[in-house]
């Protein structure tokens, strides 16, 4: 099922009656642009289970606890951000899964192998991908296509690098000497904020399929809560990153994302991909390849199930 995600950038109260999601705003100046959703309506109700993502662009915005629990009870991923607009934070639920206990033993207890060739599975898919959009952008993948077959165990030789090199260098066309960082110039931010919405539907798919989201197959950091879903969102990258090089085409990247800007980047998640050749939205993609997971931990299967770009 398709999920909402949605953007609070005003200042509002949310808060639940009968399971629906009640936003209430203060009063609205006449000329006051209101985000699409809410169609200049003062009081809107949406039902919880519809929802997915949310996500607090506004240091204005107060939440009711009872609503906190229904979001949660609900799977749905909570992301914050701070004063200037940059996600900050990402609320999961403890548990989402009736046979969680073992999942979380089959996970702990896949063997480096079994990591080193998923791992190599991920970064081959995100490679093609990669080529793919470049081919989209600038008319060739083909270097990409051909490093994507080159990819070895635990990906030892390092192609995600070598590629990743050659693919920021000429993604953006009419950006000359572009730099990936994430505190970089635009449309570093444009990344930014697209990324963080990959990570959240990710982060909200694990949970759901009874996974540790902090145990990853490749990353690992003392200080990162989501490896996993850092993860299986690479090869869902070079999707966001084809929206925002189209975006970039059409309009001057700034320094902070306007409204209108961002409502492009929250269409990510519902915006169609082929996986098991057959077409999909993003987000319901992303559940395939969690529960892909599940099944190659449980000894059911070997590969997972990654997307690819509609021809």
């Amino acid at each position: 099922m398709i999920k909402r995600t949605l953007h609070f950038g005003n200042p509002a109260y949310l808060s639940m009656r009968n399971n629906q999601l009640v936003i209430k705003l203060p009063e609205v100046e006449q000329n006051q642009t209101l985000p699409e959703f809410i169609k200049k309506e003062a009081i809107r109700t949406i039902p919880i289970e519809d929802i997915g993502v949310v996500i607090l662009d506004n240091q204005q915005i107060t939440l009711s606890h009872a609503l906190l629990s229904a979001f949660m009870e609900n799977n749905v991923a909570l992301i914050q951000c701070d004063a200037s607009h940059h996600p900050l934070g990402l609320m999961l639920p403890l548990h989402s899964n009736t046979v969680q206990h073992e999942r979380y033993q089959s996970q702990l207890a896949s063997s480096e192998p079994l990591r080193k060739q998923l791992w190599a599975q991920v970064v081959a898919q995100k490679v093609k991908n990669q080529a793919i959009a470049l081919a989209k952008s600038t008319g060739d993948g083909t270097y990409l296509e051909q490093l994507s077959k080159q990819i070895k165990s635990g990906d030892s030789n390092n192609i995600e690098g070598t590629a990743a090199a050659y693919y920021w260098k000429r993604i953006f066309t009419q950006i000359n000497d572009f730099k990936r960082f994430r505190e970089g110039s635009p449309p570093n931010n444009y990344l930014n904020y697209a990324y963080s919405l990959l990570r959240a539907n990710m982060a909200r798919c694990i949970v759901a399929a009874g996974l540790l989201p902090t145990l990853g197959i490749h990353h690992h950091n003392r200080y990162n809560a989501y490896c996993l879903a850092d993860d299986l969102m690479e090869p869902y990258r070079p999707f966001a990153d084809l929206v925002v090089v189209q975006l970039s085409k059409q309009i001057e990247m700034q320094e902070h994302l306007t409204k209108d800007h961002k409502i492009e980047l929250l269409k990510i998640p519902s915006m169609d991909v082929i996986i098991n050749d057959e077409n999909s939205p993003l987000m319901v993609a992303m559940q395939k390849t969690a529960y892909s997971l599940v099944k190659c931990y449980d000894g059911q299967a070997k590969k997972l199930v990654l997307p690819t770009f509609k021809t």
